[in-house]
C-alpha cells in the first residue's frame, strides 16, 4: 500500500558523495511528497516514484548547487542505474518544471521540462513546502501553516518565488494539490 524509503537509496546517495545536509533535505522531500500523495488517497498515484523521485530529486548536488545541478544529477542517476522517470524529475525540478524560453534564458540545454504528471507536481510541491518549512527563513506554526500560507510566502518571499513565471507555476501546483486532497 504505502511506500517507505529504502535503505539502499539512501546508500546510494552517500556513495555518489551528497553531503548529510542534502540527505536530510531529500528524505525530509521524500517524506513529504509521500504524505501528500497519500492524502490525496488516488490508487493511480505511483507512490514509489513519489517518495524515490523526492529522494533523488538534488543527486546532482553532489557535484554542484548550481542550476545546473538538475541536469547533471539526472546524467548521474543514469549512470547508476535509476529508473528514466527518477532521472526525468532530477532534471524537470528546476524551478518547477521549466519552458523552453526559460531553458534558453537560464543557459540550460533547451527543451522543454514542463512537469506533465501529478506524481512530478507533487514531488515539487514537496520541495517547496519542505524549504519553506526548514529554511527558518519564514516562521511557520507547523507544516499545515506552511500550506495555508503558501501563496502568501511564495509572494512574499522572493527567494520561494523566484520570478513571476516560476511563481505562477507554484501557485498553480498548490492549487491543484490541494484540490485534489479536498
Amino acid at each position: 500500500m504505502g511506500y517507505g524509503i529504502k535503505k539502499s537509496d539512501l546508500d546510494l546517495l552517500r556513495n555518489a558523495g551528497m553531503s548529510e545536509e542534502d540527505i536530510t533535505h531529500s528524505v525530509h522531500v521524500a517524506e513529504k511528497a509521500i504524505e501528500i500523495a497519500e492524502r490525496i488517497g488516488s490508487e493511480d498515484i505511483d507512490l514509489e516514484f513519489v517518495g524515490r523521485g523526492g529522494l533523488f530529486h538534488d543527486l546532482g548536488k553532489t557535484k554542484t548547487h548550481a542550476m545546473e545541478h538538475g541536469r547533471i544529477g539526472a546524467e548521474l542517476g543514469c549512470t547508476i542505474g535509476l529508473p528514466q522517470e527518477i532521472c526525468d524529475i532530477m532534471e524537470k525540478h528546476i524551478r518547477g518544471g521549466l519552458t523552453e524560453p526559460e531553458a534558453r534564458e537560464l543557459g540550460l540545454p533547451v527543451k522543454d521540462y514542463t512537469l506533465r504528471r501529478i506524481e512530478e507536481r507533487i514531488i515539487i510541491y514537496a520541495d517547496r513546502l519542505v524549504d519553506i518549512i526548514h529554511d527558518r527563513i519564514v516562521p511557520v506554526a507547523s507544516e499545515r501553516d506552511a500550506e495555508e500560507r503558501f501563496e502568501e510566502i511564495l509572494r512574499t518571499y522572493p527567494k520561494y518565488g523566484k520570478n513571476e513565471i516560476t511563481l505562477k507555476r507554484y501557485l498553480g501546483y498548490h492549487q491543484e494539490i490541494q484540490g485534489l486532497m479536498q
